[in-house]
């Protein structure tokens, strides 16, 4: 994690893939989790496990496809480290992520802006609140999220 300086987001996405594939995996092949090998994780459970993401734990597609980006990067650091198992990485990237069709981003117009502005209640200090948060994401740009970690 370290090496490639991963993002905070992108660690905990990798650790929550391997938090479900190792015991996904251990009961496929009937091991106990500490004595799984690089061996039991042919591209073929890889495929049986994406299966169980989207069948049995009902997934998105987008989801699967983040898991499916963990095992890719979890097989070249297993090639990259253990050049007797670069066959072995080939064919667990070989696993094509799947098709999905992106969400449509859409705005408000400027009549559903200014009837939400108009809903704030700006002779109250919750009101007047409101109104400039608003604002502020209105003529920023901020999302949500961004908003709501700003500090003056």
């Amino acid at each position: 994690m370290g090496e490639r300086n991963l993002a905070i987001n992108t660690q905990r996405s990798y650790r929550d893939m391997l938090v479900l594939l190792l015991p996904y995996l251990a009961a496929k092949v009937d091991k106990r989790i500490d004595r799984l090998t690089v061996d039991d994780l042919s591209a073929q459970m890889v495929r049986l496990f994406l299966t169980h993401m989207e069948e049995q734990r009902h997934c998105t597609v987008s989801t699967r496809n983040q898991r499916l980006g963990g095992i890719h990067a979890l097989a070249r650091f297993v090639g990259e480290h253990a050049p007797e198992y670069v066959d072995w990485w080939a064919q667990i990237h070989l696993i094509p992520v799947k098709r999905t069709s992106r969400p449509e981003i859409s705005y408000l117009s400027k009549q559903e802006m200014d009837a939400l502005l108009a809903a704030s209640d700006v002779n109250t200090a919750q009101g007047q609140r409101e109104h400039a948060l608003l604002l502020f994401m209105f003529n920023s740009g901020a999302r949500a999220s961004e908003a709501a970690h700003w500090r003056r």
